[in-house]
């Protein structure tokens, strides 16, 4: 009877925090987003006559939105250990970043882990499914410049000129630097069949815990986005047409493969995000980096190295599922990791900064209503 009490207790504990966890959430997000917005509106007079300024202020403000996400999950006890290379060196470099799928708890995965590298979020550019454009986070991502991505035969070939468009549109004009993108297109979950079994009539290799990437979208951010030497790879050394002038880039310089591990491969989704019913759980992220003149752009090699990139993804969850961690890199007798911290002090002060901004925002707006009715 004590034991079933105890358990009954527990339970109504989690039930609570669930409850207390789900209420702050809604608050936040109703405090937050309608600032951004609105103060993205009062700040259009900027946009007309300082461009680049109005979104380096706008991608401040994007900052501490996914600051505020991360804060989520980092109440909850839900941390983040990298590994392999140090990505903080690039941070000012510009960058494509291509990450293993597995649940909706990996955008909120790199929304923590990115938060110490520079200005990378503030600068970043994401393709994302589709559906996301309908949640409550949709309207911040569309301002922000951000490509939801249609999946399916039926829209694809559309989805690639849509994105080319996107990326020549906005992408330089907002001064992004890095792009995030999931090449497998879908959750492991619902794609690892399908995977199997094209590789198997392909003789491809047999993956597990990651599936076969798609090629377009990746291919498509390569030739927009970088200038293409005459032996097939991408240089990293002239901008492309629509970057040259008196503020010339030097276009894409690195692509950086990132690996996410849960424990036990059980994926963190958006719902345990949010409610914290998971014990404090620590994920794991890889990084390595490839310099963009390794990387081919013409199909054919582009998918073979593609490949070998999610056959490396492969290995490296091996291993980290059978002995708890990565392998060493080259030239390194055991690998080390490195946690990764949010500072508490800032992440109260941008939320105590979203509150009071709800605040002023609602007291304005009541103000306007009463002296125009």
């Amino acid at each position: 009877m004590a034991q079933l009490l105890d358990g009954a207790g527990e339970l109504g504990w989690v039930l609570l925090k669930s409850v207390i966890r789900f209420v702050f959430m809604v608050f936040n997000n109703c405090a937050a987003i309608p600032s951004y917005c609105l103060y993205l509106v009062l700040l259009q007079p900027l946009r007309i006559w300082d461009s680049s300024a109005f979104w380096h202020i706008e991608g401040i403000m994007f900052k501490w939105l996914l600051a505020m996400v991360s804060s989520w999950g980092w109440i909850a006890g839900y941390t983040v250990t990298e590994w392999g290379d140090d990505v903080r060196p690039i941070s000012e470099e510009e960058a494509m970043v291509i990450v293993n799928h597995q649940s909706t708890g990996d955008v909120c995965t790199l929304m923590m882990c990115l938060q110490d590298k520079g200005m990378v979020v503030q600068k970043m550019m994401w393709l994302m499914d589709h559906v996301f454009k309908y949640t409550n986070f949709g309207l911040v991502s569309l301002i922000h410049g951000d490509f939801f991505i249609r999946q399916g035969k039926a829209h694809r070939d559309k989805q690639l000129i849509y994105l080319k468009d996107h990326l020549e549109k906005y992408y330089h004009s907002r001064n992004r630097k890095w792009i995030v993108l999931f090449p497998e297109g879908g959750f492991l979950r619902k794609r690892r069949e399908t995977s199997q079994l094209f590789a198997k009539k392909h003789d491809l290799p047999h993956l597990t815990h990651v599936t076969l990437p798609r090629l377009g979208a990746t291919q498509v951010i390569l030739k927009t986005l970088s200038a293409q030497q005459e032996n097939g790879s991408v240089s990293s050394e002239s901008g492309t047409p629509n970057q040259r002038g008196d503020n010339k880039r030097k276009g894409l310089q690195w692509v950086v493969d990132v690996t996410i591990a849960y424990p036990k491969a059980r994926p963190m989704d958006i719902q345990t995000w949010i409610f914290g019913y998971r014990p404090p759980t620590v994920t794991h992220v890889h990084y390595r980096m490839y310099p963009i003149k390794e990387v081919p752009v013409e199909a054919k090699a582009l998918t073979s190295w593609l490949y070998q990139r999610f056959v490396e993804k492969e290995e490296l969850l091996t291993h980290f599922y059978d002995k708890g961690s990565f392998p060493s890199q080259d030239g390194q007798k055991e690998a080390a990791s490195r946690p990764m911290i949010l500072d508490p002090v800032w992440l109260c002060a941008i939320q105590s900064f979203a509150f009071a901004s709800a605040y002023i925002w609602y007291s304005v707006l009541q103000y306007l209503y009463c002296c125009l009715f």
